[in-house]
């Protein structure tokens, strides 16, 4: 198990992190989202042993993970980090960068290996071709498979996909994910993408205000988001009075309610005035105005600018909602 306990960090005077604990058992995949500057890249950094940190500490099981003070080149040898910037040889070949940690003494094991970890991430074609001739994205996915080559028993992955383009994302990560499952890696990734997270973390650590404000599945938080922070991460939301429906009438509270849950009704519900109409692909996701606050919803068509009409939700979702 890894742990951080109580951990807090500051760049000079400048407080990042506030009293952090997390567990995370052997073999688990924990994401880690939030909005940019919340932290995500720093928490990997102190548990890979990158930065120094003063208070708390961090685990493998019962042996704690020293920092940069401690060991001459940072980093435990059972940890991987893939950060944003690219460890590479950019005037070798790409299936030399792959397999510089293979073993030379097993010769057709390392082949074998090599061109394994080349079709996972799609690049076979490219296995002649020096890393200094490949785009960003493609030398994103080498310096992913040379992190797996190493074989670590823990992999911290930050924004793993960021310089990847949506033609190769999607495959990359079914690929990925489902080779580390397999292998039973603990993997924590840092994003801002949930599509990262949604389909494939175990659990999903929020950070924001330098703390830990939410820890639970993917789909216990997007199902019952706790705010409207945490509802915002996983795409359009809003957060709206409940006495548009009779059986909630004389109470005051709000709930949150994705673009996609709302229903246009010719009759009740809230009273939208429409401002704009966004082209999404197979939606039109529609601006309007209630009481002075901004409304998002989905549509399958445009519509005009200062049209009104009705927006309402089904007794479902507020029922849903309204335990939290």
């Amino acid at each position: 198990m890894l742990q951080v306990d109580h951990v807090s960090f500051a760049y000079d005077d400048h407080s990042v992190l506030e009293d952090i604990n997390l567990k995370i058992a052997n073999g688990e995949h924990i994401s880690i989202i939030g909005e940019s500057g919340c932290g995500k890249s720093t928490l990997l950094k102190i548990i890979y042993g990158i930065l120094h940190i003063k208070q708390g500490e961090v685990y493998w099981d019962d042996t704690p993970v020293l920092g940069p003070l401690y060991n001459l080149v940072p980093g435990e040898s059972y940890m991987k980090y893939l950060s944003q910037d690219f460890d590479l040889m950019p005037f070798t070949t790409v299936e030399e960068n792959v397999s510089e940690y293979l073993s030379v003494f097993e010769p057709e094991l390392m082949a074998q290996k090599t061109a394994e970890l080349l079709e996972m991430i799609e690049m076979t074609n490219f296995a002649k071709t020096k890393v200094k001739n490949l785009s960003g994205g493609q030398q994103q996915r080498v310096a992913l498979a040379r992190v797996l080559a190493q074989e670590p028993l823990i992999l911290l992955l930050d924004e793993p996909f960021s310089h990847i383009d949506n033609f190769r994302k999607n495959g990359l990560r079914r690929n990925l994910f489902a080779y580390l499952k397999k292998r039973g890696v603990t993997v924590i990734t840092a994003t801002h993408d949930h599509n990262d997270m949604l389909p494939f973390a175990d659990r999903v650590v929020v950070l924001k205000d330098k703390k830990i404000i939410a820890k639970d599945s993917p789909k216990n938080l997007y199902r019952q988001p706790k705010d409207l922070y945490i509802a915002s991460l996983f795409g359009e939301a809003n957060k709206i009075p409940i006495n548009i429906v009779k059986t909630y009438a004389d109470t005051k509270r709000r709930i949150i309610v994705y673009s996609h849950e709302f229903k246009v009704s010719e009759k009740s519900g809230l009273e939208i005035k429409v401002t704009n109409s966004y082209f999404k692909g197979g939606y039109y996701l529609i601006e309007g105005i209630y009481e002075d606050q901004k409304i998002y919803f989905n549509h399958h068509a445009p519509m005009d600018v200062d049209k009104e009409i009705f927006l309402n939700i089904s007794i479902e979702t507020i029922n849903k909602r309204i335990e939290i």
